[in-house]
């Protein structure tokens, strides 16, 4: 069982103590009812977040696993700052509504559907979704920003960093953008120049050092998502 491990290191998968402390009870609930596990997961753009998440929910029901992105949290392109050649920068905490982020996370600890339109970006060709955020024994909130909420940090029960070469990252950065979100390659370069990496030195990088795990995703999270997986299912059984 997750409780009993004392490991440091495993598979490219860093714990640190307080990985060990699972569980807890939930304060604003009915007496002894665990309120939901929470996992934040960040990272820089390109580290692989998306992916991480897509593998993890591809194993669980949404009944019993909810993803939440703040992917789809960004405000409206019109009311995202330019940068002094009049680029939109995406790549501010202010480019996010955190607060409609939080109080939908307080939505789904509460037992509420979240109901959110996807946000799709510059790209015309693509009609947003109606997306649907159903409660679970399990909540992972993740974004670039997800830990610059005081509120979300303080709900957490696990802070996750996944960490990727910055060559790897713009690769990857180069293939979304370009393929999902209609960016031409002069426009995906240049914003991870002047904005992403900027910010990430700013906002993301720091976070390292207090997260509770740290997934070195430069070559497979092959491993990463076997104890994962692991870890949402005692959370899970926890809660049953």
């Amino acid at each position: 069982m997750f409780h009993q491990l004392s490991f440091q290191e495993c598979n490219g998968f860093t714990l640190y103590p307080n990985f060990v402390n699972f569980s807890y009870h939930c304060k604003a609930n009915a007496p002894g009812v665990m309120r939901p596990y929470i996992i934040g997961v960040t990272g820089g753009s390109g580290s692989g977040k998306t992916t991480f998440l897509n593998s993890l929910r591809t194993l669980f029901d949404e009944q019993v696993l909810c993803v939440l992105s703040q992917d789809n949290y960004y405000h409206h392109r019109t009311r995202q700052e330019m940068d002094d050649h009049g680029i939109h920068n995406f790549d501010r905490v202010s480019s996010i509504d955190l607060v409609s982020f939080e109080a939908d996370i307080l939505k789904l600890i509460d037992g509420e559907t979240v109901t959110r339109e996807e946000y799709v970006y510059n790209n015309a060709e693509k009609v947003p979704a109606l997306l649907h955020f159903r409660p679970a024994p399990v909540i992972i909130v993740e974004g670039l920003f997800v830990f610059s909420s005081e509120l979300i940090q303080k709900l957490l029960d696990l802070k996750v960093y996944i960490y990727a070469h910055e060559v790897k990252k713009v690769i990857r950065r180069i293939k979304r953008d370009g393929i999902e979100r209609n960016y031409p390659i002069e426009d995906v370069l240049y914003r991870y120049e002047h904005h992403v990496l900027p910010s990430f030195e700013s906002h993301i990088k720091p976070i390292m050092e207090s997260a509770d795990v740290i997934i070195n995703n430069n070559e497979s999270m092959e491993n990463s998502l076997m104890l994962f997986e692991s870890l949402i299912r005692h959370q899970i059984s926890l809660r049953s």
